[in-house]
């Protein structure tokens, strides 16, 4: 299991358990932080001490053969398992030039101790500023929330409207800084991946070049070396489209934290003051309580925010009325008592806020409960799969086949939007829409096709493989084995509904043929992946852990194209029974998509959507262009004194840029 992902909604309720997971990742970075510091002193005690390069040598091999890559999420992709391997295949091949002669490297420092340096201090120290700046923060808020919570409710309104106003800017500001502090925290973890091995991979290229038998050593590396460039480069532009797609959540967090809440098993959730009877009068205690509406369960965590832990064990009581207390009935703000079945006397409570008192009021005394369901910021059309929608689609892969199929970074180069949503409306009309010509005239440029085809199956009602199977396919792109992995997906595929998995078969075989010509198109079945599984496979929710899937949703499309014929044309090993596979898709075609809710949008909205989501992804992209080209030149150009043949018109290492998930971006 790798480190659990830090929600920016976690960042509002700052829950006990959110605060055990991001002391996880703190640790993770304290962990890295002394690894690199212990590293970069045993790589200068190698280039100063010839004498004692054997030592040297076994113990920074030692190091690198003990340290462990930590990932966020519960499963690897093929590439972060090449990364993570790669520091045990470092120590193996120092271990073998232990014996051996070696000269002084005169450009060791600029190769592996400044690139070491300037992410210690740049990353990690960038990201311990931002924890005294949190740890500042969340010191100042909750003790004003103290004295505002002691305030007296006999002051003068106009005091306490003031202490009011006075605590809403401190908590909004405190959680401006928790949410910076949590993004912060996940980038540095992500970017270790690559900026931490990538120095050592170009230190070992340098030794190579100095060993006097070294050539044989780098021959037997190649593969390896190869195969781990891909994944950095793979790994560094997963990086960078989920960065930014991170990065664009926290934003709408900022901006409105309540629409994108994430959704809850409790109806209510949140810190309350109980007051317990001492020896010597009562006392508030602090407590992080959950409650359930179904059972009436309500469970109070004691937690101490100084020392940041539980304060005492969990206590769980089952609801049996509650009262709202007056206010000339108790000395302090926003109270109410609960009265339990299983527990004598009354508990009286005390809520942050009087709307914080509102939601616990609606949630115990049986009414309707305050959900903000995160819903599907990808806007409805009048797409359907009908016969309308598969004649739109074989247009298109008829178009692209016949005059575009080797245009380089087809699918990747968006169209103009305006001219795709003219085309799209021709598309859609029912007067033309249901004509057998397949043919779309000249004076459509081919990406203009191309992304009205992505478009079309982004204004679905819900994702062409489903949100009700979306784990499963994720699921099943986890498991460590290939053949298991082809399995698994083969049997989903196989419970889409029918509409559902003809369409899917006619977009794979059509991908298959573009891969077939990845020589002259540069689009590989990797590159067609990136496009599409964000498209096929969009969450229904938007959360950082949907966004670190994406990975996983490529993998699957990779798959489906590589074995399609298998896939779509024979029934998997163990099939199911006619009439339950006529029930599967039934009960799937019958069940509502999520996001759809009754609410069908015209084509004109959806195109306003896509609109703005082309301009942001074109932003994007052009940034990504420049980082992405610079540093595959480099890595490149590093290994060419051992790969003669290796050159950037290689269509297996030609970078494309990566797309963002459709409901957020358009390809």
């Amino acid at each position: 299991m790798g480190l659990p992902a830090l929600e920016f909604s976690d960042c509002c309720l700052d829950s006990p358990h959110f605060r055990e997971t991001l002391k996880s990742h703190e640790a993770e970075l304290d962990k890295t932080n002394k690894f690199i510091k212990e590293l970069i002193k045993d790589g200068k005690s190698l280039i100063s001490a010839l004498k004692n390069l054997s030592s040297a040598k076994r113990k920074f091999a030692d190091s690198l053969n003990e340290f462990k890559f930590q990932c966020i999420g519960d499963a690897e992709t093929d590439d972060e398992m090449c990364i993570a391997r790669s520091l045990q295949e470092f120590a193996t091949v120092l271990r073998n030039l232990e014996d051996e002669r070696i000269r002084m490297i005169e450009n060791a420092s600029d190769v592996l101790i400044t690139p070491l340096e300037k992410f210690r201090k740049e990353q990690i120290g960038a990201a311990k500023e931002a924890k005294k700046k949190y740890d500042k923060e969340t010191e100042k808020y909750y003790g004003v929330l103290e004295k505002h919570l002691n305030l007296s409710s006999k002051k003068k309104e106009s005091q306490l409207q003031e202490a009011d106003s006075q605590l809403d800017v401190v908590r909004q500001h405190f959680y401006e800084v928790s949410l910076e502090y949590v993004f912060k925290v996940q980038e540095v973890q992500e970017r270790k991946m690559f900026e931490f091995v990538e120095p050592l991979l170009a230190f070992l290229q340098g030794l190579f070049t100095f060993y006097h038998h070294g050539y044989e050593l780098a021959k037997d590396f190649s593969d390896f070396k190869m195969q781990l460039t891909i994944s950095i480069q793979n790994t560094r532009n997963r990086f960078e489209g989920t960065r930014s797609e991170v990065e664009s959540l926290m934003k709408k967090m900022k901006e409105n934290p309540l629409e994108h809440k994430t959704i809850s098993p409790y109806t209510m959730e949140g810190y309350l003051y109980v007051q317990e009877k001492r020896h010597f009068g009562t006392s508030w205690v602090k407590h992080y309580c959950t409650y359930e509406r179904d059972s009436k369960q309500i469970t109070m965590v004691p937690f101490d925010q100084k020392s940041g832990g539980k304060g005492g064990e969990d206590e769980s009581v089952t609801l049996k009325s509650c009262i709202r207390r007056k206010t000339d009935s108790i000395e302090k703000r926003f109270c109410f008592d609960v009265e339990a079945v299983d527990k004598p006397g009354v508990i009286t409570m005390q809520a942050l806020s009087e709307e914080d008192r509102r939601l616990w009021m609606e949630a115990m005394d049986g009414r309707e409960p305050v959900y903000n369901s995160n819903k599907d910021s990808q806007t409805e059309g009048m797409a359907q799969l009908d016969i309308i929608g598969f004649n739109i689609i074989k247009k298109c892969i008829h178009a692209v086949e016949t005059r575009g199929i080797n245009e380089q970074g087809l699918y990747r180069i968006v169209g103009v939007n305006s001219r795709v949503q003219k085309l799209l409306s021709i598309l859609m009309d029912p007067k033309t829409a249901s004509e057998t010509e397949t043919d779309i005239c000249a004076e459509w440029e081919i990406k203009t096709i191309t992304s009205a085809l992505k478009t079309y199956l982004r204004m679905l009602p819900g994702p062409l493989m489903m949100y009700q199977f979306q784990r499963s396919f994720i699921k099943a792109a986890k498991l460590e084995n290939q053949e298991s992995r082809v399995s698994e997906i083969h049997s989903l595929v196989h419970r889409l509904p029918e509409k559902n998995r003809q369409m899917l078969q006619l977009l794979m075989n059509h991908l298959a043929n573009v891969a077939k010509n990845h020589k002259q198109n540069l689009m590989t079945v990797a590159n067609l992946g990136v496009v599409f599984g964000p498209t096929l496979l969009r969450p229904q929710e938007e959360t950082v852990a949907a966004i670190m899937d994406i990975k996983f949703q490529n993998i699957v499309i990779e798959i489906l194209i590589e074995n399609h014929e298998k896939i779509f044309n024979t029934m998997p090993d163990m099939p199911l029974t006619n009439a339950q596979l006529h029930l599967s898709r039934k009960k799937s075609s019958d069940s509502k998509p999520p996001s759809c809710s009754e609410r069908p949008l015209t084509l004109f909205h959806a195109m306003q959507s896509t609109e703005k989501q082309e301009q942001r992804n074109s932003i994007i992209n052009s940034s990504l262009e420049s980082v992405i080209s610079s540093n595959a030149n480099s890595i490149l150009n590093s290994s060419s004194s051992l790969q003669p043949n290796m050159n950037s018109s290689d269509p297996e290492l030609d970078v494309l840029k990566p797309t963002r998930p459709s409901s957020l971006i358009p390809c």
